[in-house]
């Protein structure tokens, strides 16, 4: 079969693989700079070919509460915002987590704190990684860092929402999703009769006749003993999830002496750095960590024992840092600095070697 290879921004990709995935509907709200999801689903009136709802919500607070009510019939449903509208998200996002329902969530991250800026950033890290919403649930949350991701993780993070009826979040920055790349876009499938719905999603809200009652509710008899055994039932879903679902990807660490951990457009960046370094005789590898939840630990730890350093990059000023040193074998003594830029400000390859140089004396 040829493949449908087109020149787009991450954001148009993205929309464009939600129809191909078969997603039943898309509720959102324009913001800067993820507005051409919901520009581009527009364009493309899905709902006239494959029958997807595509509606601009009144606002952020609505679109959530609307994926609510769709995923929890079962439908594949998503949103997508950028950092301050994800903020007005977060109340139902948590709801849906307690109420174990898929969802897909996308977030092109924009600066802040506050209004911030309409330039890129990735300081949402802590927001989406550490559950943003009240209460202890987790978001799986896939990283894409490039335009071809951008499509990918659509099917990825709906099949994997599905699977362990979670929310997911495509965490991208706003480089993702603005910068125009060549993507093979994924493959058509249609999207699930209401049958296959019902067999497949046994907890579903259909209104079949005769299928027992199903209640999707987020609320508890509020009785201590009750919640505990729900909180910890959940928790059992995320451990299974950090068992079987951690991504990362290396780059020149056979061999390396100092690590780079770098995620989204830094590890592009990070990656060329590298590439530099190298031929000046430093020997640089990078792990980029593709789910920032779960948090490919065991890799760090594993490339920690072999290196003299580890240098973080990020655009913020320091937030997967944390995990990256929470990775650390017991007693570990491999220094780690960090590296970032805010405001929206994209560094340039030297920029990083400049500060694994000045990190890290030695590897001159």
């Amino acid at each position: 079969m040829e493949e449908d290879v087109k020149l787009m921004k991450g954001n148009e990709a993205l929309a464009h693989a939600a129809v191909r995935y078969g997603a039943d509907g898309y509720f959102g709200y324009p913001i800067t700079p993820q507005s051409e999801v919901l520009e581009t689903l527009e364009e493309l009136m899905p709902w006239e070919t494959t029958g997807m709802t595509v509606l601009q919500a009144e606002s952020e607070v609505a679109a959530i509460n609307m994926v609510y009510g769709g995923a929890s019939c079962g439908r594949a449903v998503m949103t997508s915002s950028s950092s301050p509208g994800v903020s007005l998200k977060m109340e139902g996002i948590s709801y849906i987590a307690a109420g174990e329902l898929p969802a897909l969530i996308v977030n092109v991250m924009r600066g802040g704190p506050g209004l911030g800026t309409i330039q890129p950033s990735q300081a949402d890290y802590f927001q989406a990684t550490k559950g943003g919403g009240h209460g202890d649930y987790h978001l799986i949350v896939l990283a894409p860092n490039s335009v071809q991701e951008m499509a990918d993780f659509v099917g990825l993070g709906f099949d994997l929402a599905f699977k362990y009826r979670t929310p997911a979040m495509i965490l991208a920055d706003g480089v993702v999703g603005q910068m125009m790349e060549k993507v093979v876009l994924p493959p058509v499938r249609p999207r699930r009769t209401q049958d296959e719905i019902i067999e497949q999603c046994p907890w579903a809200v259909t209104g079949k006749r005769g299928r027992a009652h199903r209640n999707v509710s987020t609320t508890l008899e509020l009785q201590p003993n009750a919640m505990e055994k729900n909180n910890i039932r959940l928790r059992q879903t995320y451990d299974l999830i950090e068992a079987n679902e951690t991504r990362s990807e290396e780059f020149m660490t056979e061999d390396a002496e100092y690590l780079i951990v770098a995620f989204g457009c830094t590890s592009r960046i990070c990656r060329k750095a590298i590439e530099d370094a190298r031929a000046q005789g430093i020997k640089v590898g990078l792990l980029r960590p593709i789910t920032l939840w779960p948090f490919p630990k065991e890799a760090v730890c594993r490339l920690s024992k072999q290196v003299k350093g580890i240098l973080v990059a990020e655009l913020n000023n320091g937030q997967m840092i944390e995990d990256v040193r929470l990775s650390l074998s017991v007693g570990s003594s491999v220094p780690v600095c960090h590296f970032g830029r805010t405001g929206g400000i994209v560094p340039n390859p030297q920029e990083v070697i400049d500060s694994l140089l000045s990190n890290f004396p030695q590897s001159k």
